[in-house]
């Protein structure tokens, strides 16, 4: 048997946030095509790898968000040197990514970085 067959296909980009832009054609949530969402189940693993490299090209959506910790809104995706999220400045330790919850607004974030916890 290959080794090639073996290897476990990327998982769905799916977030369960499953709603429609304006033009109908592109999902919110994980931004695949329609297309992309109905062929899902029968793309191979290149074809589910090539979906993946289209949407981690894509510039981070930018959104409104309440900091789960003290309330205050903040803008998510952008402010960051590159052009990204302010929170990709950060260091790595510190990226919301691995995090349980939602990000944290840069006040309770910079606390959490003094704090070390």
């Amino acid at each position: 048997m290959k080794r090639a067959s073996m290897e476990t296909p990327p998982p769905s980009p799916c977030i369960g946030v499953c709603r429609l832009d304006d033009s109908g054609q592109i999902c919110t949530g994980c931004r695949r095509t329609l297309d992309e969402i109905a062929s899902w189940s029968s793309y191979g693993k290149e074809q589910k790898e090539q979906v993946w490299q289209r949407l981690l090209k894509l510039p981070m959506p930018v959104q409104a968000k309440t900091c789960p910790q003290c309330g205050n809104g903040f803008t998510c995706g952008a402010g960051g040197e590159s052009g990204g999220c302010w929170c990709a400045d950060l260091p790595l330790e510190l990226s919301p990514s691995g995090a349980d919850s939602d990000c944290l607004c840069p006040v309770c974030l910079q606390k959490r970085l003094i704090s070390g916890s």
